[in-house]
């Protein structure tokens, strides 16, 4: 399956700043502090996904009401591991099941 629209990186900081109001050294900054992840071009323009623009903006929404990048930081790695928690319990339950009733998958 084909990567969605809303998370190919293709948008240009130009773009990501006229869209958001933010300036580009504020986008930078929300880099340097690793809550956004915008890919590189070969030439290392930075590209954005129409999901990093949502991210930016509830960036700028909690730190409007006073939580620090530190925070907002910790906050998503805290999402990041029950993300991956759940999907290692997705696979294992699809496992079973599979075992349970003899399905075989394919590779």
């Amino acid at each position: 399956m084909s990567e969605s629209y809303k998370h190919k990186k293709v948008i240009t900081i130009g773009t990501v700043s006229e869209i958001t109001g933010l300036t580009e050294r504020q986008i930078r900054y929300y880099e340097e502090r690793r809550l956004i992840f915008p890919e590189r071009s070969q030439r290392g323009t930075r590209k954005y996904s129409f999901h990093d623009i949502e991210q930016l903006m509830e960036i700028v929404e909690k730190m409007e009401d006073g939580v620090q990048t530190f925070e907002i930081r910790q906050e998503m790695l805290k999402k990041e591991k029950k993300r991956d928690e759940r999907k290692i319990r997705d696979e294992m339950i699809r496992g079973q099941l599979n075992a349970r009733f003899g399905i075989q998958q394919s590779p």
